[in-house]
């Protein structure tokens, strides 16, 4: 059975201590509070990371605006997964991890506190000389790799990105290695298709609003559609957008519209244009591990930039304010970070 994201234990308690620390818990819809709970002792087989950075993911802002469905999220519940930080103790019987190995973690959810644990096939070990608020975006680029992969590129076929935030950037980047024909991204902001133009895409066009048909603003240029429509979207209805865009014999790969749908979707139409829709995360461990590694030195090799999607820092405590942010649509908000340790400089990890 493969893998799936995990919640580790932690334990509230209701007084501050030595031996507590903090974590963020969602009590209710667009409600997040910081509270303390008791700093976790790895098991058998497991080690304890002192996190430093956590990215707030488009996943995280759909179950703060309560756009999940019951049997997936009930709340009080805890959020945060794009991580990195140092492991500060090492359970028994771990081989080759060590005290004060940098690390970025994935599959691990419920991240947003000073204290973590979990079990090896999580950890990715990082050079100490990449700076881990760097570590910490490593964490989607499996993902992006599966869904590249999946997408099956070829120089004679045209892709379309629906979407410019930090994935559909870091994804713009990775698909522009596979060589695609035409790279086509849409974004509601000119200054995220000026980066995505300097990652890679040959055409960029700009939606007038959310609800926008992509067809009807990039129509003119590719009447046929797309040989590959990847929607890098939280809202699930960007299902049906993406059927209309997708060519005859097409394929889609659901990076995002992870969301509830409540729009009602033309199977018929995914029936008459004998499209393919694959899913995205790597369906066996070893694929993630593999995607894992080749993510992390797309980075070491410069070829994937997670440094200009950064534009916002916030410490732990402000992590409401924080959500507020990266939950609004705006052209200056990409990527919101939060800082677990804001008193440990990355200088001195």
């Amino acid at each position: 059975m493969v893998r799936k994201m995990t919640v580790p234990k932690m334990d509230l308690v209701e007084q501050d201590g030595p031996d507590t620390q903090m974590c963020a818990v969602m009590t209710d819809e667009k409600k997040i509070e910081v509270k303390r709970a008791k700093i976790p002792e790895p098991a058998e087989g497991e080690v304890r990371i002192k996190i430093k950075w956590v990215g707030i993911c488009g996943s995280d802002v759909e179950v703060f605006r309560g756009n999940r469905e019951p049997e997936f999220v009930t709340y009080p519940t805890r959020l945060g997964h794009e991580v990195a930080g140092v492991i500060d103790k090492v359970g028994e019987n771990v081989l080759g991890l060590q005290e004060g190995d940098h690390v970025a973690l994935r599959y691990v959810w419920g991240a947003f506190a000073e204290y973590v644990c979990c079990d090896p096939f999580s950890v990715k070990v990082l050079p100490k000389n990449l700076p881990l608020i760097e570590g910490s975006l490593i964490e989607v680029l499996p993902a992006l790799i599966s869904a590249a992969e999946n997408a099956d590129i070829s120089p004679n076929k045209n892709v379309l990105i629906m979407g410019q935030g930090v994935s559909g950037l870091a994804l713009t980047q990775v698909i522009k290695l596979y060589s695609p024909k035409n790279l086509v991204v849409t974004d509601l902001f000119d200054e995220k298709l000026e980066l995505a133009k300097k990652y890679g895409a040959t055409h960029t066009y700009k939606l007038p609003s959310s609800d926008a048909k992509t067809m009807d603003v990039v129509g003119k240029d590719f009447p046929e559609g797309f040989d590959i429509v990847i929607p890098c979207l939280l809202e699930g209805s960007g299902m049906v957008d993406a059927i209309d865009a997708a060519a005859q014999n097409g394929r889609i790969v659901m990076y995002g519209c992870i969301g509830t749908c409540h729009a009602p979707i033309d199977f018929f139409k995914v029936h008459k244009k004998r499209l393919d829709i694959y899913s995205t995360e790597p369906k066996r461990d070893i694929d993630n591990r593999r995607y894992f590694e080749q993510g992390l030195q797309l980075v070491l090799d410069g070829l994937v930039n997670t440094t200009e999607t950064i534009t916002h820092v916030y410490p732990l405590e402000k992590i409401g304010e924080a959500f507020e942010t990266r939950n609004t649509h705006k052209a200056d908000t990409i990527h919101v970070m939060i800082d677990c340790a804001p008193e440990v400089d990355e200088k001195d990890v």
